[in-house]
C-alpha cells in the first residue's frame, strides 16, 4: 500500500513540475512576442494646412525626407504664390503641360488675391477630377494617387488636379475562370479602372461604390461594391465595421484582409471567395453579394460565397441545360475523388482486401511485394513528391517549368516504378487524384490538406477511420455561416426550389421569372423582405 501510494506522489510531482514548467514557458513565449513583435499603430494624427505656404513646404519636406521622387515648383502666378506638387512617375506630363501648366501661365486675375485665384479654379476645369484638401496627410495621398497638388500662399486649402499617367498593365483574358464562350475580359491591377468594367455591365443607379483607405502607411484604396435594391442592410454594416476596424501597417493584396471578413477562422471551407472576371462579380452583386475590390490587386473578393458556387463556371450559362448537369456532376465527382481515392484505395488493401474481386486483389498484391514500405507510407511519400514538383512548375519560369514536369513524370512513373520503390497501381492512383483536384481549383488546397487526411486515417483505421473523417469533414462545412447566411444552403438546408442552378441548371425561361437574393436563402438570418434598404 505504502508503494503504491509513493508511486502516486511521484506522479504528482511529476505532473506538477512538467505544468510549471509549461506555464513557465508559454510565459516566457509571450514575453518574446512582446519584445520581438509590435502591434501596428494607427496613426491618428491630422495636421491641418496653415496659411503661410513656407511653413506648409517645412513639414511636408521633414515628413517626406526629401525622397527622390517628390516634385515641387514653386511659381508665381499673377501676384499670387503657389507649390506644385506631385510625385515623378505617377501622372502624365502631357495632360500636366496641358491643362494645368499652360492655363496657369496664360491666367489673367482682375484681382490679384489668393481667394480670386480660387474662386478661378474652382470655375475652370483643370483635370479630369478637382477635389480641395485640407491636410497634410491628404496632401501626401492626393499626390502619391496620381494627383497635382497646388498649394496657395495665404489659404489653408488645397487644390488635387487629378492627372494620373502611371503604367499598368492593360485589360486581357483571366488567368483564372478560363471560359469558352462569353467575355474575355479580366480585371486588372488598377481599381479605378476594374470599377469602370463593372459599371459598363451594370448601368443602373442602385449600383454603390463606397471607397475608403485600409492600411496605415500604405493607405490602400478599398471599394465595396454593390446594388442598394438587393443588398442586405444588415450584412453590408458589418462589412463596412470589419473594414474600418483593420489595423494593417501595409495593405499590399486582397488575401491579407479577406481573415477579417471570414466569419470563421479554423475551418477547412471558407465563406468568402474571390474572382477575377467582371462578369461573374456583376452576376453576384445582382444577388445581393458585397464586392471587395482592393487596389494593387486583380482579385475581387466576394461575400458571401456559397460551396456550390465552386463547381459553376461562366460557361454553365451559355450551354444547354442537360450538358451543364452533366459536367458539374462531374466536378462533383472529381472534387471527391481528389480527396477519398487515395485514401480508400491504403484503407481497402490494408484492412478490407475482401472487397475487391480476386484478379485485381492478385495484380495489387504482385505489384506492392516488391515495395520496401508499407502501403499508407507510400501513398505519403509519393503524393509530397508530387505537391513538391507541382509546386516547383508553379514558381520557376515557364521555360524551366516544363522541364520540371518531364522530370515530374520520368521520377513518378518509370523510375519509381522500375526501382520498385512505388507500385505500378500507386502511380495510377496518384495520376487520377492529380487530374481530379485540378477540375475544381478554387478548393484545392482544401482537397490537398483533407487528401493527405484521408491516407492517415485509413491506413489507420481502415474504411471506419475514412468514415468518420468524413462525417468530421461535413460538420466543419455545414457549420460555416457567413453574416447569417449558411455557405452551405441551398443543399442545406435543402430547399428545392433554389435546387434549380445547383446541381443541374434551369433553361433561362425559368430562371428568369424570379431574381435570386443570396438573404433570401434558406437557413439566412438576414431575410428582411419588407424593411427598408440602404
Amino acid at each position: 500500500m505504502n508503494i503504491f501510494f509513493k508511486i502516486v506522489k511521484n506522479m504528482l510531482q511529476t505532473t506538477l513540475l512538467r505544468g510549471g514548467l509549461l506555464f513557465s514557458w508559454l510565459k516566457n513565449f509571450k514575453t518574446f512576442r512582446a519584445d520581438h513583435y509590435s502591434v501596428p499603430e494607427q496613426e491618428s494624427t491630422v495636421t491641418k494646412l496653415c496659411t503661410e505656404l513656407t511653413d506648409n513646404m517645412i513639414i511636408i519636406r521633414s515628413k517626406l525626407s526629401n525622397s527622390s521622387d517628390f516634385i515641387s515648383k514653386e511659381l508665381e502666378i499673377d501676384g499670387v504664390h503657389l507649390q506644385l506638387l506631385l510625385c515623378e512617375g505617377m501622372i502624365n506630363t502631357t495632360n500636366l503641360a496641358k491643362l494645368i501648366i499652360t492655363p496657369l501661365m496664360e491666367l489673367k486675375l482682375e484681382n490679384h488675391t489668393p481667394d480670386a485665384f480660387l474662386n478661378w479654379t474652382r470655375r475652370s476645369l483643370l483635370g479630369s477630377e478637382q477635389r480641395e484638401i485640407y491636410t497634410i496627410e491628404e496632401v501626401f495621398s492626393s499626390i502619391m494617387s496620381g494627383f497635382v497638388v497646388l498649394l496657395i500662399d495665404g489659404l489653408d486649402i488645397g487644390l488635387a488636379l487629378a492627372v494620373q499617367g502611371f503604367q499598368f498593365r492593360a485589360v486581357n483574358e483571366p488567368s483564372s475562370g478560363v471560359n469558352i464562350k462569353g467575355s474575355h475580359e479580366g480585371f486588372i491591377e488598377v481599381i479605378r479602372i476594374n470599377l469602370s468594367m463593372i459599371r459598363r455591365r451594370i448601368k443602373s443607379p442602385s449600383l454603390v461604390f463606397e471607397m475608403l483607405k485600409v492600411g496605415t502607411k500604405s493607405a490602400t484604396d478599398v471599394c465595396i461594391a454593390y446594388m442598394s435594391d438587393t443588398v442586405s442592410g444588415e450584412m453590408l454594416k458589418q462589412v463596412r465595421e470589419r473594414l474600418q476596424r483593420i489595423n494593417i501597417d501595409v495593405l499590399l493584396d486582397a488575401g491579407y484582409i479577406k481573415p477579417f471578413l471570414d466569419s470563421k477562422r479554423f475551418s477547412m471551407f471558407d465563406g468568402v471567395g474571390y474572382s477575377e472576371r467582371p462578369d461573374i462579380v456583376c452576376a453576384k452583386i445582382r444577388e445581393g453579394r458585397i464586392a471587395v475590390l482592393v487596389d494593387g490587386t486583380p482579385f475581387v473578393i466576394i461575400i458571401p460565397f456559397l460551396f456550390s458556387e465552386h463547381f459553376q463556371t461562366l460557361d454553365d450559362y451559355s450551354q444547354r441545360p442537360f450538358f451543364v448537369f452533366f459536367m458539374r456532376i462531374l466536378r462533383y465527382v472529381a472534387f471527391f475523388l481528389s480527396m477519398l481515392l487515395p485514401g480508400f484505395y491504403v484503407a481497402i488493401i490494408t484492412f478490407h482486401p475482401e472487397l475487391l474481386p480476386e484478379s485485381l486483389l492478385f495484380n495489387i498484391s504482385t505489384a506492392e511485394e516488391t515495395t520496401p514500405f508499407s502501403l499508407m507510407a507510400e501513398a505519403l511519400a509519393i503524393h509530397f513528391i508530387y505537391e513538391i514538383m507541382r509546386e516547383a512548375g508553379l514558381r520557376l519560369p515557364r521555360p524551366i517549368g516544363h522541364a520540371v514536369g518531364i522530370v515530374g513524370a520520368l521520377v513518378i512513373g518509370d523510375a519509381a516504378v522500375m526501382s520498385g520503390l512505388i507500385s505500378a497501381p500507386m502511380v495510377m492512383i496518384v495520376a487520377l487524384t492529380a487530374l481530379s483536384s485540378l477540375v475544381v481549383p478554387s478548393l484545392y488546397e482544401s482537397a490537398t490538406i483533407l487528401k493527405f487526411a484521408f491516407i492517415i486515417f485509413g491506413g489507420l483505421w481502415g474504411i471506419y477511420g475514412i468514415t468518420i473523417l468524413f462525417a468530421a469533414m461535413l460538420v466543419d462545412a455545414l457549420s460555416v455561416n457567413t453574416y447569417g447566411i449558411p455557405v452551405s444552403a441551398p443543399i442545406s438546408p435543402t430547399y428545392l426550389y433554389s435546387w434549380r442552378d445547383v446541381f443541374f441548371r434551369s433553361n433561362w425561361r425559368s430562371l428568369s421569372k424570379e431574381n435570386l437574393r443570396v438573404q433570401d436563402l434558406p437557413g439566412s438570418e438576414l431575410n428582411d423582405k419588407g424593411q427598408k434598404r440602404l
